[in-house]
């Protein structure tokens, strides 16, 4: 009987040694964390499954033939150092449920735009599919691997792909790439690299879908070992881009319109990006193209994400609370064009240069409503850079008064900031938005 080593009393941990015990291991649960929810501790003792936390004791790593981890834990961390020592192989939990099922996978990949186009592609899928989206979207794939499904479209970030040593999906996306993680990776190059793996052999993707866009991804595309697809621009014979109000797909050189842009729920040129990747996938497992235009109509962002609340008396409300840094703030702010917007900004400052983020709001909006213990840098940033139309209030719900006040043809709340100055979690502070507007419109 194999012995599985288990990293991590995580929800993806936690799959992975229920899954491990149905495949007929030995599994052995380890945390290093003294502080753990003791009802499943009890729950995975009741299955057989072995537990400890405090420590990574030698009696849990002796004899262990695969250790299978949580994505939170790096890989210059004491027991991967440890396992590497004793020769015991690491895999993450998504390359564990890769080697277990036959299910495909479609993997989804990026610094953002990751959660939406995963989703959206799932919503899309299930119109002709038995399909679960996954990953770190939520839903770890060993929690579903034994179901009878036709796809798993898995939301994957780096740290799963860093420790994913044998996992060849279907069809590979790389929405973009900008700097992040850096810690966790121990620099830039090795947090790219750990994303290029499903896009290069032994690994490769039968299908390689990448942003041509962004600089590096673009550069990237002449090194892939797949079948290339390109979104985002009209380039090569594979590719889905937006022409004339139109988002069109190509392959083999035949275009085909899917979409016209007004018919889109999503808004902005990021979130136009997620709907072409979607499409790709949804063209190369076989949907028609009236069935993806139905889905893509009837899709809803998820929460928090330029998320849209209502329209009442002229305005339209958008939460965007998820983006706790100025540049996914930037990118809600540039899907804005030709129209009066006030922004709600502000929470706990990440400290990060605001030179972007004060040039989009000069570009693209008209009044700036400042919450929170950011107020003070941001009102200061925003006059260095000529932007004067400020007001600062001191709760989100004074924010929302003004901005009905206003009346502007939009009220978007992206703080380019963390919430725990005033709430819990930026999902907390999302819902504060999107339940006083509801009341108050």
């Amino acid at each position: 009987m194999k012995k599985i080593l288990v990293l991590g009393l995580s929800k993806s941990g936690i799959a992975a040694a229920k899954f491990a015990k149905k495949q007929g291991a030995e599994v052995y649960l380890t945390e290093s964390n003294e502080k753990v929810n003791f009802n499943q501790v009890k729950e995975l003792e009741a299955e057989g499954i072995h537990v400890e936390y405090g420590q990574h004791s030698e009696e849990f790593i002796r004899g262990a033939n695969l250790a299978v981890t949580s994505p939170g834990i790096p890989p210059h961390s004491e027991i991967f150092s440890k396992l590497k020592s004793e020769n015991i192989p690491i895999i993450s939990e998504l390359e564990f449920a890769y080697r277990n099922s036959d299910i495909p996978f479609i993997i989804i990949t990026g610094t953002n735009g990751k959660t939406t186009t995963t989703a959206l592609t799932e919503h899309l899928l299930k119109e002709k599919f038995k399909v679960k989206a996954c990953g770190n979207i939520g839903c770890p794939p060993c929690s579903i691997a034994d179901e009878d499904l036709d796809y798993f479209v898995c939301e994957a970030s780096s740290f799963q792909l860093e420790t994913s040593t044998s996992l060849k999906p279907l069809i590979a996306v790389w929405t973009n790439f900008t700097p992040d993680h850096i810690d966790w990776h121990q620099g830039l190059e090795n947090y790219f690299k750990a994303k290029a793996k499903i896009f290069k052999k032994p690994q490769a993707a039968k299908y390689c879908v990448l942003n041509a866009k962004d600089k590096k991804l673009a550069e990237f595309s002449k090194e892939i070992d797949g079948e290339l697809f390109m979104f985002a621009g009209n380039i090569g014979e594979n590719c889905c881009y937006e022409e004339n109000g139109r988002i069109i797909y190509k392959r083999n050189g035949i275009q085909e319109e899917i979409i016209k842009l007004e018919d889109c729920p999503l808004i902005g040129e990021h979130n136009y990006q997620n709907i072409m990747c979607a499409i790709i996938c949804a063209k190369l497992t076989g949907l028609e193209n009236a069935a993806i235009k139905d889905a893509i109509m009837s899709f809803k962002a998820p929460a928090h994400r330029l998320e849209k609340i209502t329209q009442s008396h002229g305005i339209t409300f958008y939460n965007d609370s998820k983006a706790t840094n100025p540049e996914a703030a930037i990118v809600a702010i540039n899907s804005f064009n030709n129209q009066n917007v006030t922004l709600i900004a502000g929470g706990r400052d990440k400290n990060t240069d605001l030179t972007e983020f004060c040039q989009s709001i000069n570009e693209h909006i008209k009044t700036v409503i400042l919450i929170g213990e950011a107020t003070e840098r941001f009102e200061e940033n925003l006059r260095k850079n000529g932007f004067t139309n400020i007001i600062k209030e001191k709760t989100m719900e004074n924010a929302i008064d003004k901005g009905i006040e206003l009346h502007p043809d939009v009220v978007l709340l992206s703080p380019a900031c963390a919430s725990f100055d005033m709430f819990n979690s930026y999902e907390h502070r999302g819902e504060v938005f999107k339940n006083y507007v509801l009341s108050r419109v």
